[in-house]
């Protein structure tokens, strides 16, 4: 669907146009790595040193984060449609810059609480980032260039919580103030080399209805391979919850690990990504095509999982991370097939749409995971299966690449 894509008279893609989007999205990842190690104790702070309190706000502080992702998203998505993308990435910076800044000089919980709105909400620019790069990048090269983009995913959540606790040492708020910082500088940077991708004879007018969580599921739902697509990207999100979920309680349960080894394997976890996200991506979609990539990934990702599940031993877990780490092929994959179905002057709206679905998963996923690890390992479960978070992990992974077959076996 080549005028779907509307990609005929894109403007080449500029390397440090490129390279500014993807340090975009590595500081939009630290703004979540980054409060990991230090939020919790901030926390604490405010109520007393009340570890049980604590970890009930700090729960609640991840869901109005994942909350401002699916209201903002499509509204920046589609702004970003009618306006430009230069507009909404630059001011997304400045804005993340200032939410640092209040989280560093909170007085109290409620200004932490704050922060952590506006945090969604800036992030949710994640959505036109990946609209700009679709703007410039013709539709075959997109899966490799989305995967590269990818890295600075893994790059966020293995440098983001490795400099909070670094800096966290020193001073508990120091971490915000560095990331205010850079974020703020990152912001000056793009004011000079970034240039608008969206010509304005290719924008779209702003509508309420479509720019809202639930009016953008209309455009998802306007192709059917798109709604399938959607549909599928939705269950493997989902699975992904499990990891930030139970990982930690199930590595200490089963393996006793402390909190070295934990902090190691999740590095592992993070640099595998990585490697598949920047170098093996666009060798996989050139050999096997985007449709093939997609379930190949899908079908790693179900063998990582079960793979966690049934490993008796850390080592046998370990084993577990590589098979896991290809998944990343899906995602771009995904990414490519979708930005082919609509055409140029809704792919903020596209995003938007799709990020909104991803943060569904944020809000559901922890408290599906979690109650199954705790009924699992409980006195009233019929067997004792610590591993069933990963099993059912495995299983929606298994769902997301059978409804994938289905959407894609039409004509995209």
């Amino acid at each position: 669907m080549s005028g779907a894509s509307g990609i005929t008279d894109a403007p080449p893609a500029r390397g440090a146009a490129v390279i500014f989007i993807f340090v975009t999205i590595l500081l939009d990842t630290l703004a979540l790595g980054v409060v990991i190690p230090i939020l919790p104790k901030l926390i604490e702070g405010f109520v007393d040193n009340d570890t049980a309190s604590a970890a009930r706000i700090f729960g609640l502080f991840g869901t109005i984060w994942a909350l401002m992702q699916f209201i903002f998203s499509p509204v920046l998505g589609a702004l970003s449609d009618r306006f430009g993308r230069r507009p909404v990435v630059l001011l997304s910076n400045f804005g993340l810059a200032a939410d640092y800044v209040v989280m560093a000089l909170a007085p109290t919980l409620s200004w932490l609480f704050i922060g952590r709105m506006i945090s969604g909400v800036t992030s949710a620019s994640i959505s036109t980032a990946f609209a700009y790069i679709t703007d410039v990048t013709a539709p075959e090269q997109r899966a490799a260039i989305f995967g590269r983009i990818g890295v600075a995913f893994g790059a966020g959540f293995i440098f983001g919580p490795a400099l909070g606790g670094l800096l966290g040492q020193v001073d508990p708020r120091l971490p915000f103030w560095v990331a205010a910082g850079l974020s703020f500088a990152n912001g000056l940077y793009g004011l000079l080399i970034l240039p608008e991708s969206l010509p304005v004879s290719r924008r779209a007018r702003f509508r309420w209805r479509s720019a809202n969580p639930i009016g953008a599921l209309h455009l998802l739902r306007s192709n059917r391979v798109l709604a399938g697509l959607s549909l599928a990207n939705f269950f493997a999100q989902l699975a992904h919850v499990v990891l930030p979920s139970v990982f930690v309680l199930y590595a200490t349960y089963r393996y006793g690990w402390d909190t070295g080894t934990v902090g190691a394997t999740l590095a592992l976890v993070g640099v595998c990504a990585m490697i598949v996200q920047g170098a093996a991506i666009g060798p996989i979609v050139t050999r096997f095509g985007e449709r093939n990539t997609l379930f190949l990934g899908l079908g790693f990702g179900a063998a990582g999982f079960f793979i966690f599940g049934a490993a008796p031993t850390g080592p046998a877990f370990w084993i577990g991370i590589p098979v896991m780490a290809l998944w990343g092929v899906a995602g771009a994959a995904t990414q490519a097939l979708t930005t082919r179905l609509v055409t140029a002057d809704q792919q903020g709206q596209l995003q938007g749409a799709t990020t909104s679905v991803q943060s569904v998963s944020q809000l559901i996923g922890p408290f599906l995971f979690t109650l199954t690890f705790a009924y699992f390992i409980g006195g009233s479960a019929p067997l004792k299966m610590p591993g069933a978070p990963f099993y059912l992990a495995a299983a929606l992974l298994l769902l997301a690449l059978a409804i994938a077959w289905r959407a894609t076996s039409h004509k995209l």
